[in-house]
């Protein structure tokens, strides 16, 4: 079957924490104390031809480490989608933070696309920072590495294409090669955003995510995922529990969405 530059996209949603409240959410809100959930997702591309993964998610033994247990292993979660982490072969890795790159040993044949800054980033001398590196995780940064060695890393610096109607564009702000992935969808382009944008309030009202490397340019990262998602208006944020009542379920797994 010829691949199509027409994409379906999924959400599964792994864990989630509702143990929060806004002030972990926004930077200087106006009610800091009231509650605010937020969930776990990794996304599946699916053309009828390929499937492209996006983000590993986290296990069972990085969420006890952590006190964030998961509801399911993410990458077992792929069947939902009939879909085996150890047949996927393209795998886009939007930044090396734990929830987002906690399975990189469970896709044995697949190369992962992701920012070279993000790596040189995860690696350097910022990693000296404890708030810096407090949402990385060592094992995850080495995993990348030992994958970079064995020839299964491919690099971009900044735009580029991943295949026919997925491309990648670097943001930072939240980590300094924060990627958000573009893919065009029947209803036109669809911007997943990744940490660019944890909530849909993030963008829509201005408001930054506490955990962030640079202020001006996650400012500069809300205008660039809307521009990306220009034609469809559909910018997907990374953790909203809003994304489950924007979007309609698919099959009966429960932890499935349909987001195009």
């Amino acid at each position: 079957m010829k691949d199509s530059g027409i994409w379906s996209i999924y959400a599964l949603k792994y864990a989630e924490r509702n143990a929060r409240t806004r002030a972990d959410s926004f930077l200087k809100d106006d009610h800091p104390a009231a509650p605010h959930g937020m969930d776990y997702f990794v996304w599946v591309l699916d053309n009828g031809a390929q499937q492209i993964v996006v983000d590993t998610g986290y296990d069972a033994d990085e969420g006890a480490r952590r006190d964030r247990p998961i509801l399911r292993d993410p990458a077992q979660a792929l069947s939902a989608l009939s879909l085996d982490a150890e047949t996927v072969e393209t795998v886009i890795i939007t930044h090396l933070h734990y929830d987002h790159a906690g399975g990189l040993t469970r896709y044995p044949r697949a190369k992962f696309h992701m920012q070279a800054q993000e790596m040189a980033f995860a690696t350097g001398p910022c990693m000296c920072d404890p708030a810096q590196q407090a949402p990385y995780t060592a094992e995850h940064i080495c995993d990348m590495v030992r994958h970079v060695f064995s020839g299964r890393v491919v690099f971009h610096q900044g735009d580029a294409q991943v295949a026919p109607g997925v491309t990648v564009h670097r943001v930072g702000g939240h980590s300094s090669g924060l990627q958000a992935v573009r893919v065009m969808t029947a209803q036109g382009p669809v911007c997943l955003a990744s940490d660019a944008a944890h909530y849909y309030e993030n963008f829509e009202a201005g408001k930054l995510f506490p955990i962030v490397f640079d202020q001006a340019e996650m400012r500069r990262g809300f205008t660039l995922i809307q521009s990306l998602a220009k034609g469809s208006g559909l910018v997907i944020p990374g953790h909203d529990p809003l994304v489950r009542e924007r979007f309609p379920a698919f099959g009966t797994s429960g932890f499935v969405w349909k987001l195009a």
